[in-house]
């Protein structure tokens, strides 16, 4: 069976072109806890206009308003948990002994 003059061009192109890294840039894990928490804290201040908004009478959407305030107690939720593992590792370091 022979190789089709397209396959062929296709696998010398792959060939002599340069490999891409397959790795995402690194971030420090503080960096990580700050972006993290920062969502969070955007999602409750929208929550809150969103909330003031809706009493106010500026907005009449439901709909958004009870989607804002889902999204806000989820990833608090997430962030308490989060919280709560850590805690739980930094106690479990605490008891071990050297």
């Amino acid at each position: 069976m022979a190789i089709s003059p397209v396959a062929l061009k296709a696998y010398t192109a792959a060939a002599k072109a340069e490999p891409t890294p397959h790795a995402a840039p690194t971030r420090s894990f503080t960096e990580t806890v700050k972006e993290s928490l920062a969502s969070v804290n955007n999602l409750q201040h929208e929550k809150a206009r969103m909330v003031e908004e809706f009493a106010s009478g500026k907005n009449q959407n439901v709909h958004e308003l009870m989607i804002s305030l889902q999204k806000a107690s989820i990833a608090m939720e997430m962030t308490a948990a989060v919280r709560n593992k850590v805690m739980q590792a930094y106690q479990e370091v605490m008891r071990m002994q050297f």
